[in-house]
């Protein structure tokens, strides 16, 4: 690659898969192993918020491709007879793929509502810090263009140890791959703290953010993320939440195939009914959907969650109730 190629934004996204060994083709019947051109999908980002792929453009399949292979990677892209030629090593076998273009696909989905419970305890701020993951994720893969103003500056968020994977991570420690250093605050995501601190009027929280930036230590962060989960102060959670929610709104929702949507309306209607049943004993509940990806078969079936808070008047307690 020692020349800039037409297509030189998406290559660098196709750089990143193959520096972190990631190589998962999404191949048509027609182009497999043959000289038939079609387009074929390279997996770029894919989570709740983002279902993306690099496009080979009228592109064919040569040579021996392994879908489960686990590995390291080396690859070698030319250019040959007006066609692009890119060649990867998986171990001791190759594939190679002759293509006219590479672009960037991405589908955009509103994430404010989807709940994942893999981790048992302050359920509620474990999905702030899964939405927020994925937000930089989206943010550092896609770029800024992709995200909203308000996005861009919420995603910050992922680098306050009080609040990530530090303090509250929403999947169990084996599967748990940090995307920013342990126990390092950024200086965006205090002055996002700040900001927010400052319009929910938590005088207390405004303190010790201030200790925090003098003295950003462990012992401070783990003080902070204490607090965040007390009803003292549940009003910037909330404003968290609720920021999150205006700023994907633009973003439209998953939709599925008619029986997959008969599917999960049968469990929106079970549990609005329930809902609705503890909302008349005054409880506070959040209703959350978990659902697969479209573009991309990932074996999740729909769920339908419950998070409601239980009124303890000191911390934060939620139990979930799930539906599938």
């Amino acid at each position: 690659m020692q020349y800039e190629f037409p297509f030189q934004d998406a290559l660098d996204k196709l750089n990143v898969l193959l520096s972190q060994n990631q190589f998962e083709l999404l191949v048509p019947n027609t182009a497999v192993l043959s000289q038939q051109t079609s387009d074929i999908r390279l997996v770029y980002l894919m989570n709740d918020a983002v279902e993306s792929f690099l496009v080979f453009k009228e592109a064919a399949l040569t040579g021996t491709y392994q879908e489960e292979y686990e590995g390291e990677l080396e690859a070698r892209l030319d250019e040959s007879e007006g066609r692009y030629v890119l060649a990867v090593y998986q171990g001791e076998t190759v594939c190679t793929l002759f293509f006219q273009n590479l672009t960037l696909e991405v589908h955009l989905f509103d994430y404010s509502g989807i709940g994942h419970f893999w981790v048992k305890g302050y359920e509620y701020l474990r999905q702030l810090e899964y939405r927020l993951a994925i937000l930089r994720d989206k943010r550092e893969y896609l770029g800024e263009k992709y995200c909203t103003e308000q996005e861009l500056k919420l995603s910050y968020l992922a680098e306050f140890p009080p609040l990530n994977y530090c303090s509250y991570p929403a999947v169990p420690d084996k599967y748990l791959i940090p995307s920013y250093e342990w126990w390092k605050v950024s200086d965006e995501a205090m002055e996002v703290m700040k900001c927010l601190g400052k319009e929910a009027d938590d005088k207390t929280l405004l303190r010790w953010l201030k200790i925090y930036e003098f003295y950003p230590k462990k012992a401070v962060a783990k003080k902070i993320a204490r607090m965040l989960h007390t009803s003292a102060h549940s009003a910037v959670v909330e404003l968290i939440d609720r920021k999150l929610k205006q700023a994907t709104a633009e973003f439209g929702h998953r939709v599925f195939d008619k029986d997959e949507e008969r599917h999960i309306n049968g469990l929106k209607k079970k549990a609005q009914k329930r809902k609705t049943e503890l909302l008349q004993n005054g409880k506070h509940v959040e209703m959350l959907k978990e659902e697969p990806f479209v573009y991309a078969k990932d074996g999740i079936e729909s769920k339908i969650h419950l998070m409601i808070w239980d009124g303890d008047t000191r911390n934060e307690w939620v139990e979930v109730e799930t539906f599938e």
